[in-house]
């Protein structure tokens, strides 16, 4: 299914054809969590779907830092 979605980044309005069915989009539609409508879909193209934009945008717009390579300042790890 062709899917056209505008970014939520940059604006930019692209299609993506994936692999879903009318019965997943319908169920997406009707509330189900996203993970639930589309187990099939990558992260990707779930993002794509519901924010527009692509890998290549994100890691434009927020990097592609790896949550694993967080290191605190200083290796303190603050008190609550």
């Amino acid at each position: 299914m062709k899917i056209k979605r505008t970014s939520m980044l940059s604006g930019k309005e692209r299609t993506m054809d994936l692999p879903v069915t009318d019965e997943q989009f319908a169920k997406f539609e009707a509330g189900a969590l996203i993970q639930d409508a589309f187990p099939n879909l990558t992260d990707s193209q779930r993002e794509f779907i519901l924010t527009g934009s692509t890998d290549d945008e994100w890691d434009e717009a927020f990097g592609d830092e790896d949550e694993d390579d967080f290191e605190p300042i200083d290796g303190d790890i603050p008190a609550f």
